[in-house]
């Protein structure tokens, strides 16, 4: 469970506030226009920024003070973070250890990973030789690797074509289904959120509304959603 109580952020002129709560293993997609608020969201979220008042709670445990390294949050950004010398084994192995010194059970993770996100036949490449979707792949497939309860995906999948980017959204579905993680999705595409999402959460000028039914919100949208779309 994620919840977020009386939250404020304040930088410069702009003020994101937050108050609401998720429920264990939901998908929840946040919609709204650029410079809403939603990435500042995440990070707060995900610790690599502090609120200047309230509280976050990750199943049950206060992590407002805590680094972003010792909360169990996995963010997947645009760009993939990937780093261009070291080959999609060793980007991937980076979610286990830094020094990249696997034990046995370690490796056999790794291994499960690029399998189930289809990368077996390309781990000695490096990113700058695989296309946009073999990079987000790299990406999930680290994310998978650390096995945090809570994944963020701020919008990995925007720079791809519709069927691929399609593609990447039902596997993340399946993989949070199989290993039980609460997925936040930030999106620009009301289908994308139709898709997987069964909540989705409004952001808008720095108000972040409760999370909604998908289905619901679309079918009678409120007039700051109309707007937006």
């Amino acid at each position: 469970m994620l919840s977020l109580k009386s939250v404020e952020y304040t930088v410069e002129e702009f003020t994101l506030k937050a108050d609401f709560e998720i429920p264990r293993l939901a998908k929840v997609a946040l919609i709204g226009p650029s410079g809403a608020g939603k990435s500042t969201l995440f990070s707060l979220i995900s610790g690599f920024l502090k609120p200047k008042s309230g509280s976050i709670f990750i199943d049950n445990e206060d992590v407002t003070t805590k680094l972003s390294n010792q909360r169990r949050v996995t963010t997947i950004f645009q760009d993939g973070n990937l780093f261009p010398h070291l080959t999609v084994k060793r980007n991937i192995s980076l979610g286990l250890r830094p020094d990249l010194r696997l034990n046995s059970e370690q490796q056999g993770v790794l291994d499960y990973a690029i399998d189930r996100v289809g990368l077996t036949d390309l781990v000695d490449r490096k990113p700058g030789s695989l296309s946009g979707g073999q990079q987000s792949r790299v990406s999930l497939a680290r994310a998978l690797v650390r096995d945090c309860p809570l994944l963020l995906l701020d919008e990995p999948f925007s720079a791809l074509g519709p069927s691929l980017k399609s593609d990447m959204i039902e596997l993340v579905d399946q993989i949070s289904n199989e290993k039980k993680l609460t997925v936040l999705f930030v999106t620009h595409d009301p289908e994308d959120a139709k898709k997987i999402c069964d909540l989705s959460i409004i952001v808008s000028s720095g108000c972040v509304s409760s999370p909604m039914a998908t289905k619901e919100l679309f079918e009678n949208p409120p007039e700051i959603l109309r707007d937006y779309l």
